[in-house]
Formats: C-alpha cells, sequence, structure tokens
C-alpha cells in the first residue's frame, strides 16, 4: 500500500505535513532536513521542485526557489539525494513542482524515478485536471505514484466530486485563492468554507494549506479536516536557524501558542 494511504488509514486527525524546497538553504540539505523532520514526529513531508516562475507561491518560498536553482538544485539530483536517504525515512514523501521542469524531465521517466526514490506522491498546480485524467492519470498509476489535486474556495461541488472520484491520497484544500503565505488567523469566510467542504462527506481526506502559521491557524485547519500543511513559516525558519532540527523545534513550539 502507497504510504500516503497508510498514514490516512492510521491516523484520522492532526495530521502534520511539512514543506520545504530541495536545495535550500544549501544543496545538500535535503538529507538533514528529512532526519529532522522524521525525528521529530512529523507526519508527512512534501519537497518542493525549485522553478524560476512559481506562480501560485508566496515571496518567501519564490525567494527559496531562486536560491535553491542558484544553489545548483535540479530534479536529477533531487532524486539522487532522496535515493540516498530514503531508507532512513518511513514518513510519506511527496513532490511539489510545476509542469514545466517536470515535461522537460518526461513525465513518465519522472514517475519512474519517483518510484525509485521511494517519492508517494506528487502535486502539480498547474496542471489542468482534465489534463490529468486523459494524459497523466495512467503513467502515475502504473508506478503507484499518487497525483494530489488542489480545490480552493472557488472551486464548484461539482470538480469538487469529480476529483474525489478520481484521485487517491488526499484532496489539498487551498484555504484561499491567495498565494502561499502564513496568517495569524483565518477569518470566518474561511472557516466557513472548510465546514462546507468537511459536510460534503468526501471520499477522501483532506488536508488544509496556504496560511497554516501558529496553533490558531492550526487547530481552526484540522477542525474540519485530517489535518494541515505548513510551507513558508517552515522556509523562514530554516533560513533562520542554525539547524533543521532547530527549525523543526521552533515550527512546533509556534503551534503551541
Amino acid at each position: 500500500m502507497n504510504r500516503i494511504n497508510q498514514l490516512f488509514e492510521t491516523k484520522k486527525s492532526g495530521i502534520l505535513s511539512v514543506y520545504f524546497t530541495a536545495g535550500y538553504p544549501a544543496l545538500q540539505d535535503t538529507k538533514s532536513i528529512l532526519e529532522a523532520l522524521q525525528e521529530k514526529g512529523i507526519d508527512m513531508v512534501e519537497v518542493g521542485i525549485p522553478f524560476s516562475d512559481p506562480m501560485a507561491d508566496g515571496p518567501v518560498i519564490q525567494e527559496a526557489a531562486t536560491q535553491a536553482l542558484h544553489n545548483g538544485m535540479s530534479l536529477r539530483l533531487l532524486f539522487e539525494q532522496l535515493q540516498q536517504v530514503r531508507p532512513a525515512i518511513s514518513m510519506p514523501i511527496i513532490l511539489m513542482g510545476y509542469l514545466n521542469p517536470i515535461m522537460q524531465f518526461g513525465f513518465e521517466d519522472f514517475c519512474r524515478a519517483c518510484a525509485a526514490a521511494g517519492v508517494d506522491g506528487v502535486i502539480i498546480p498547474d496542471l489542468p485536471f482534465a489534463d490529468y485524467m486523459a494524459d497523466y492519470k495512467p503513467i502515475a498509476d502504473k508506478y503507484n505514484v499518487k497525483v494530489i489535486m488542489l480545490i480552493t474556495p472557488e472551486t464548484s461541488e461539482a470538480r469538487i466530486r469529480l476529483i474525489d472520484a478520481e484521485t487517491d491520497g488526499f484532496i489539498y484544500m487551498v484555504s484561499s485563492a491567495a498565494t502561499t503565505g502564513a496568517q495569524q488567523s483565518f477569518d470566518e469566510q474561511k472557516q466557513a468554507y472548510f465546514r462546507r467542504i468537511n459536510a460534503m462527506q468526501l471520499r477522501n481526506p483532506r488536508l488544509v494549506g496556504f496560511g497554516i502559521s501558529n496553533k490558531a491557524t492550526f487547530e481552526a485547519a484540522a477542525a474540519n479536516s485530517s489535518g494541515a500543511i505548513i510551507g513558508s513559516k517552515f522556509v523562514q525558519l530554516l533560513r533562520q536557524c542554525a539547524t533543521p532540527a532547530e527549525a523543526v523545534d521552533a515550527l512546533l513550539a509556534a503551534l503551541k501558542q
């Protein structure tokens, strides 16, 4: 069974998934960050593939992607790093990246490399759902790579139910139509969106992402989903802290405040 499915079968609530950009702050940090996240009990990790035009990302992750590219990070190098560290990492690993570098790599080659490196799923924000169904789903299924789809407050109920029926793993609930970035709280409009999706009783579990940075936002997200995804806050902490372990400690402390 895919590790993503295993996680959601064994843990129904309070799941914490953490994002970082491969090759940031330093080119060889992938191993130490993954080890620190696992040691501190993080449930799942999303590794960002740096790209020069990350349209869904806010300034923190854009800056990290730019630095990672300057450091020399590439998709091929990332797969090499993941292959080396995977035997020591048991949590699900998801790659998050844009379609352009994945297509340059070749989608089937990408899925084959994911399987070889122990990558359990991918999030491709600019992959249209219709294209996924027509051209990409059969290939991803062949390699048991879960393609995770995003929904927003503007996504129609019909589209959400179609995504729920045709995907597996979990659904990524974007908290707003804005770009990524830490927020201090979620307003009533966002929380009403979380409740509305929860009431749909979808087949797939859901995680909320974009804006999670503290106890208030994590608890608001987790109240109507299986948990939350934290990105910008952790990327900031990686830059500020001396070691990945200190960054994870600081993140967990922020979630208690």
